[in-house]
């Protein structure tokens, strides 16, 4: 963002304090009549021909921005990813816990990875993880949808869950 005697136009389009259009002026004489009501030539639109700038205090413009930036930033939720263990042997009250917490994930609006380890001679029953995944998948299918259904990498079954939209 350009200011005062950073812009480097000759000519630029000028627009008074009060948001009148006072017209092309050269780029010194912009400046003048910006100090005259003793505030700053600011340049909000440089692609344009000539570009544009207008008469305001650059402070309180830029205090304004910050406060903008500031307040979008509240209002964003940032998703994050929350990852759950299994295990192809896990019992039906261990995984109904599990599913317990991916349910307060999805509802919270973050994303679930369900990872699913095999250790060993486990690697026979690939199968039978995967059917534990797929039971998980339609426990919460109210909540949330699988982006990524089952699939194996290396030892591990994975499986991610995207939260519903409200």
């Amino acid at each position: 963002m350009a200011v005062n005697h950073d812009i480097e136009a000759a000519e630029v389009r000028v627009i008074g304090h009060d948001g009148e259009q006072i017209g092309v002026l050269k780029r010194h004489e912009a400046i003048a009549k910006a100090q005259d009501v003793g505030l700053d030539l600011i340049m909000m639109s440089p692609n344009a021909k000539p570009p544009v700038c207008k008469i305001m205090d650059y402070g309180k413009y830029k205090y304004d921005q910050s406060k903008k930036a500031n307040e979008a930033k509240k209002k964003q939720h940032v998703i994050q990813v929350k990852e759950v263990k299994v295990r192809a042997t896990t019992d039906q009250h261990d995984l109904d816990v599990k599913l317990r917490n991916v349910r307060k994930f999805l509802s919270e609006g973050n994303k679930v990875k369900v990872s699913l380890r095999f250790r060993g001679r486990e690697m026979a029953y690939t199968g039978q993880g995967r059917e534990q995944l797929e039971h998980i998948a339609e426990e919460v299918k109210e909540l949330g949808k699988p982006e990524k259904m089952p699939n194996m990498e290396g030892r591990q079954m994975i499986m991610i869950i995207n939260p519903l939209k409200k």
